[in-house]
This record gives C-alpha cells, structure tokens and sequence, in this order.
C-alpha cells in the first residue's frame, strides 16, 4: 500500500505556482496543435495553415468551459454555489470529461459552419490528440489527490490525504484506460476508415470502459441507482452506436 504525499506544485518562482495540472493543458494543447500540423491526418484536411490554430483554438475554450460548467452543475454544485470564487480556479481540477466533448463538439462545429468543413472528418481528427490528453489529465488528478477510488484492501491501495481509509487509485485506471483507448485508435487510424468511424469507436469504447471504472471510483453522485458517470456515459454510449451504424452504413 502506498501513502500520497505528492506535490501537486511542480514548480513555484515567488507568488507564481506552476502545478502539473497546469502542464497537462499546456503539453495537451501543445501536441494536439503540433499532431493537426504534422500528421498526415492534418496535412490532408485543413486547407489553410491559420485554420489549424483557428480549429484548435475553437476546440480548446468550448470544451474547457463546457467542462468546467458540467462538473459545478452535476458534481458539485452546492460546494460552488457556497465559494463561488473556486469557480475561476481550474488549477484545483474539477472537469467533466462528459461536458467537455460536448463542448468540443459544439466548437467544432461552429468551426465546420464558417469554413465550410465536415464536421465528422474534424471530430475524428480530435480523438488522438483528446484521448492523450485524458491519459495524462489522470495522472494529473492522482497528483493532485482528487478523483479518487472506493475504499480498498488491495496491495496498491492509496492513502489520500483528506480520505478516510486506504482507496483505489481510479485515476491510474482511468490513465490505462485513455492510453488503451488511444493505442486502439492510432493502430484503427493507420488503416482506412470511414469518416465519423474514429469519433464512433471513441465514444464507443471510453463510455464502456468508464462504466465500469465507476465501480470502483468514488461515487459524488447517483442517478435511478447509477453513479453520474454511469449515468452520463449510458448517453455517450447511444451516440457512440448509433454513429457507428450510420457510418458503416454509408458506401
């Protein structure tokens, strides 16, 4: 069993405090921005340079806020509405990851409408650089002591500060199950796919697989005897199927 005593501060100068939560967006933005640039993927589909950055940009401030905003509604609206102030604090975590697709794909969107792009061939696109993301944006909650599993007893139970009992490290599962996720979809990338058939398969697969990983993280919330994200991901599922048939579908 292990005891967390990790700092979430990576690095301080002065009064300025640079957390690891703070270098998982900016690496994330990073690598989504270099991977739209290099890959072939990128190369093959945006057809200007400056609609790359545009395309990122929209992606990055509609699903940051649409995460946040979820996470305060269907998580933990009673805490913000009593220290509204940690509203502004997106360094303390507290994300979707549920209202941050929706979000992204609302960007995307308006991205597709004013540049006369597919809104599919853009989504597909994302899912690499997202499900990366996700990976490492795990990691970051295990530093930062938040997110945590169910009370456990087995041999690599974590003792987090400010949780009673020794618990599960969910957000090392939920890392597993990103950079699973994001294996399956560089090797599904490499062959030829239908458009829309990425989006399908990330749907598909991350709102199986957090299911289950639900059973074992500390639940904030029920719904009809499901834990929020149980109950979020039932949705994201439907999508998920329902996209794949229609894109299998088409010739």
């Amino acid at each position: 069993m292990y005891i967390h005593n990790l700092n979430p501060v990576f690095l301080s100068i002065g009064p300025l405090e640079i957390r690891y939560y703070g270098l998982v967006y900016f690496f994330g933005f990073l690598a989504a921005w270099m991977y739209f640039k290099k890959s072939n993927l990128g190369k093959n589909l945006f057809k200007k340079d400056e609609h790359t950055d545009d395309f990122l940009l929209y992606t990055l401030i509609s699903s940051i806020v649409s995460a946040r905003i979820f996470y305060i509604i269907f998580y933990n609206l009673n805490s913000y509405i009593t220290n509204p102030i940690e509203i502004l604090k997106f360094w303390h975590g507290g994300m979707s990851i549920h209202g941050g697709i929706l979000g992204g794909l609302l960007g995307i969107y308006l991205f597709a409408k004013k540049h006369n792009y597919n809104f599919l061939s853009l989504t597909d696109i994302v899912t690499l650089p997202l499900t990366l993301f996700l990976a490492l944006g795990r990691i970051a909650n295990f530093i930062n002591a938040e997110l945590y599993g169910r009370i456990a007893s087995v041999k690599w139970a974590v003792k987090f500060p400010n949780a009673e009992g020794y618990r599960h490290p969910s957000q090392i599962y939920e890392s597993i199950k990103n950079f699973f996720i994001f294996f399956v979809l560089i090797y599904k990338s490499k062959k030829p796919f239908k458009t829309g058939e990425l989006t399908s398969i990330f749907l598909i697969l991350y709102s199986i697989l957090r299911f289950f990983v639900e059973y074992v993280r500390e639940p904030e919330h029920y719904i009809l005897g499901l834990t929020m994200g149980q109950f979020l991901s039932i949705f994201t599922f439907i999508i998920g199927i329902w996209l794949y048939r229609k894109v299998k579908q088409t010739i």
